[in-house]
């Protein structure tokens, strides 16, 4: 089995671009805005970021926004190659999503709080090109959509990932010493992290470099 692909998330930079692609990554997240959590950045940084990486380069625009109009709008601003939709949206933003922008894969995210992850993954699975299993919680006070640094329960999502026929991406606490166990466990497509390679919010290279060598040793 060849290693999971790797995202690099909360992007701040195109310094930070540049250095997770040189150590192996296959994809940049980039965060608009956000109720909470890390790696918010302006529209406009992002789509500096974007312009700025090779162009076969995998940029995900994550957006809280839940309409397929906002969405929109927002990727003609943002022309990341995904959207990652970090809330639930309407079924029917899917189907607008595909009309307006063809060539741009779809992520959505689910938040894996307890078992009931599974049949949210398995109704949203048909409408997407992948899932993203995180540790978030949009039932809060101020709705927590990713970047909480706290692993979930993998079993849950090892289960998702054996029932729905979609590439699943793993995130949520991942850092060099867990993602081992991780992969072995839940059996992912990718693995998606943020704080796991940051030192006082900044793209940190040693642990960046400890948590490739890490994937890299489970292919």
């Amino acid at each position: 089995m060849s290693r999971p692909k790797v995202k690099i998330c909360c992007i701040g930079s195109t310094e930070e671009a540049e250095l997770a692609l040189r150590a192996g990554a296959d994809a940049l997240g980039l965060v608009s805005a956000m109720p909470s959590g890390p790696g918010v950045i302006a529209e406009s940084k992002i789509a500096e970021i974007i312009v700025a990486v090779p162009p076969d380069t995998d940029t995900f625009l994550l957006t809280s926004a839940t309409t397929a109009e906002v969405v929109i709008r927002q990727h003609i601003r943002c022309p990341a190659s995904t959207i990652q939709l970090v809330d639930a949206v309407p079924v029917d933003a899917y189907a607008a999503l595909r009309i307006a922008l063809p060539e741009v894969r779809i992520v959505q995210v689910i938040h894996v709080v307890d078992a009931t992850a599974l049949h949210e993954a398995e109704a949203v699975a048909p409408h997407v090109d992948a899932l993203l299993l995180d540790s978030g919680n949009p039932n809060l006070a101020v709705k927590s959509l990713g970047g909480t640094g706290h692993a979930h329960d993998w079993r849950i999502s090892r289960s998702i990932v054996e029932a729905v026929d979609r590439p699943v991406w793993l995130a949520g606490g991942l850092r060099a010493h867990n993602v081992a166990e991780a992969i072995a466990t839940v059996r992912p497509y990718g693995v998606d992290l943020c704080t796991g390679v940051r030192t006082e919010g900044r793209l940190d290279a040693e642990k960046l470099s400890a948590f490739m060598a890490a994937v890299a040793s489970t292919g």
